[in-house]
């Protein structure tokens, strides 16, 4: 049995301003996918320029903030906004979801891939692969934070973790989801996409791994105590909304393959 090591969640504090770790990691991420949006955009064919690499983090950024809020608010606490509806601007009390700022970056890359006039789906494909740093960095955001731990466990690596409501050993599902979400998804978009691909297809293989990762994962994470499990006591919103992704995942593939265009 291991203990959380409870890192204080802010990570410099100067007077009245505290930069939080969770926010690093979120800096961390559109930093990355700059760096490496500007390696891949040296490629032929790429859809953008590395001069415009810089406009299309600001999009990413917009849509993963404003979706993840909303997402969160609808997704998971849709009551707690009717009773009071300015909580959904109190950001700093947390809650963001994943597949609302999916919602948000698919919005952001549509509006960005017409106003440069380079397609929906060329930027997609072109984007998908330097999403899972940010996703790795975010989880560890979790984990610093000591939130979104998993269920009780016996494995020898169970963790205690000091802000859950009790003292028993669980499953630091954080870890997991940084080693599927982040590190296994990026070496798999990032080998995939350094062939040329019919398009359409790394988009889909993002959603499809994706999905199948968050849905294993969701079998030993605790599912958020307002919503608990929505049916069968093992069926929880995000296996409801990766399910999805799943699918649409592979179907993506499928069409991209048969219609084979780059």
């Amino acid at each position: 049995m291991l203990q959380h090591p409870q890192i204080d969640p802010v990570a410099i504090s100067l007077g009245p301003l505290k930069i939080h770790w969770y926010g690093l990691t979120y800096l961390v991420g559109f930093l990355a996918a700059w760096w490496l949006g500007k390696l891949r955009a040296r490629k032929p064919g790429s859809p953008i320029t590395e001069e415009q690499m810089g406009d299309v983090i600001f999009y990413l950024a917009l849509g993963v903030i404003l979706g993840g809020r909303f997402g969160y608010v609808v997704f998971y606490n849709f009551d707690a906004f009717l009773a009071d509806p300015l909580w959904l601007f109190r950001v700093w009390e947390g809650g963001m979801a994943f597949h609302g700022g999916l919602l948000g970056v698919i919005a952001a890359m549509w509006w960005y891939g017409r106003k440069v006039g380079c397609g929906f789906w060329r930027l997609a494909d072109f984007v998908a692969p330097l999403v899972p740093i940010g996703l790795g960095a975010g989880r560890i955001g979790n984990f610093i934070n000591g939130e979104l731990w998993g269920k009780p466990t016996d494995v020898a690596w169970g963790m205690v973790f000091r802000t859950a409501p009790d003292s028993l050993a669980r499953h630091p599902s954080q870890l997991y989801q940084f080693a599927l979400e982040g590190v296994a998804l990026f070496v798999i978009l990032w080998w995939f996409s350094a062939k040329p691909r019919p398009r359409m297809a790394v988009s889909g293989l993002f959603l499809l791994a994706y999905g199948v990762f968050r849905f294993m994962v969701e079998f030993v994470r605790q599912p958020d105590p307002q919503l608990g499990y929505l049916a069968f006591d093992w069926l929880t919103m995000g296996q409801v909304l990766s399910f999805p992704m799943i699918v649409a995942g592979a179907t993506l593939m499928f069409i991209a393959y048969r219609r084979n265009e780059s």
